[in-house]
């Protein structure tokens, strides 16, 4: 076996030097350092991970956790986090809470244990606890919803998002639009409320009509029909995410209400089947990737000691995309 010595030699450098190098260590000339990986290259050095870990009292992983791993969404989060981790030669651990705080209190739990280099968080609620965390010294950057800590983090224009498909709806000529969202401990499902509301009160003379249920197809299920059974039900609804807008149309299905005709729809989240359904379904489309992708960013110079010492909040924009499904086509 190769040891971190033979590269050394190979290259003409002291052994702390080597370890540094390949530990991207920013205080290595970048010449030595390339002088370095060429030699290991050539020697086929492997790095025992474990003896490493055990003397930095860390690991070369980093926790993702997130509230669905079903949810298309955060599949794109996750392929933006591991693209940035494997560059800087981290590891990912996907941790799936399912929207549970029990089972986020045990990844966390976990992550913390382990000594993870990092996690990556999206919270169920602001109140998640991450203090074992910060008594750990395990860095942290939480995405999607806010936490109540002063902490890394990416968000998303939610309200704004929101607002400008709501606004997109009446002015399409639909005079009843709803809002079906989240649970209401959920920061996200509250914004983008919010961001209905805001539309419906710009226009005025239009009813709130708003549902909370769970992120899940179910919830969007349950919540579209308690507003169909109306008896002045909504002539267009603005669903908070993409499994729910599942439910929904699985409702309207059931009722035999025909998409763009008798009810208009768009959905937060262009999920790979948007386009395809009939008609195709209008979106508020998040930059998934780029979450996961700036995260991680964020999260590798923490791990490395190179960001600044002041917190880093990071806010990206959504885009409408227009389609069929929230369009008033004409009758076949």
């Amino acid at each position: 076996m190769v040891k971190i010595s033979d590269v050394a030699r190979e290259a003409g450098v002291s052994a702390a030097t080597v370890s540094r190098a390949l530990n991207n260590n920013p205080k290595v000339d970048p010449k030595l350092a390339e002088r370095v990986r060429e030699a290991a290259k050539r020697l086929e050095y492997r790095p025992n991970g474990i003896a490493r870990s055990l003397r930095r009292q860390s690991t070369d992983v980093l926790a993702l956790i997130i509230s669905d791993v079903s949810n298309p969404f955060f599949t794109a989060i996750t392929r933006g986090v591991e693209d940035v981790a494997q560059k800087a030669g981290l590891s990912v651990l996907l941790c799936n809470a399912d929207e549970d705080p029990a089972k986020e209190a045990t990844y966390l739990s976990v992550a913390e244990q382990e000594q993870v280099a990092g996690v990556i968080i999206s919270p169920h609620s602001a109140d998640t606890d991450v203090s074992r965390l910060r008594a750990a010294g395990i860095p942290f950057v939480v995405i999607d919803r806010p936490l109540n800590e002063n902490a890394d983090s990416v968000m998303v224009h939610s309200r704004e998002g929101a607002r400008g498909a709501t606004n997109h709806l009446i002015d399409a000529g639909w005079k009843r639009p709803a809002c079906v969202t989240g649970p209401s401990d959920a920061t996200t499902a509250c914004e983008r409320r919010d961001g209905y509301l805001d539309a419906i009160r710009d226009h005025g003379g239009l009813e709130e009509l708003f549902v909370h249920a769970p992120f899940r197809q179910h919830g969007g299920s349950e919540a579209a029909a308690r507003l169909l059974d109306r008896d002045d039900r909504p002539d267009a609804i603005f669903v908070a995410n993409a499994q729910m807008a599942l439910g929904v149309l699985a409702e309207l299905s059931l009722r035999k209400l025909r998409i763009g005709q008798d009810v208009g729809i768009i959905t937060f989240d262009d999920a790979p089947w948007a386009p395809f359904i009939s008609p195709p379904m209008s979106v508020v489309a998040q930059p998934a990737y780029d979450i996961g992708a700036q995260a991680a960013q964020l999260l590798v110079e923490r791990v490395r000691k190179t960001a600044p010492d002041a917190v880093r909040r990071i806010t990206l924009s959504t885009t409408l995309i227009v389609r069929d499904s929230s369009r008033r086509l004409s009758p076949v």
